[in-house]
């Protein structure tokens, strides 16, 4: 009894800590020496990407923005234009046609949000 009560004890801390890694993945738990590690990064890294846009329309009583983009890898879209909701409504204020920008755009319950833009240089 006295080794099954020892070997619990040893075994039980590196099930719990393997579990909570499992459960909270961070960018350091990555292994990119393997394919799978390299793999999680690489999903990471385009989830992350900002797309390249011009702005083709603001439409401000739809509170809706034109862009023709570069593909949205984290949306599965190719490149094309198509029609967004601002995140910040102010956006309407700060783009025009013409404007070249960098993005990341969303699918927020089913609406394709823009949620972060950078003036491209």
């Amino acid at each position: 009894m006295q080794g099954k009560i020892i070997l619990m004890t040893a075994i039980l801390p590196l099930a719990l800590g393997i579990h909570a890694q499992a459960a909270t993945p961070s960018h350091a738990d990555h292994d990119h020496a393997t394919p799978e590690g390299m793999a999680q990064h690489m999903e990471m890294v385009q989830n992350e990407a900002l797309a390249e846009g011009e702005v083709r329309k603001v439409d401000k009583s739809a509170g809706k923005i034109t862009l023709k983009h570069g593909p949205l890898p984290n949306l599965g879209m190719g490149a094309m234009t198509m029609v967004f909701r601002p995140q910040d409504p102010a956006l309407l204020d700060q783009l025009k046609a013409g404007d070249r920008i960098r993005f990341r755009a969303e699918s927020i319950n089913g609406v394709l949000t823009i949620t972060k833009v950078e003036k491209a240089p």
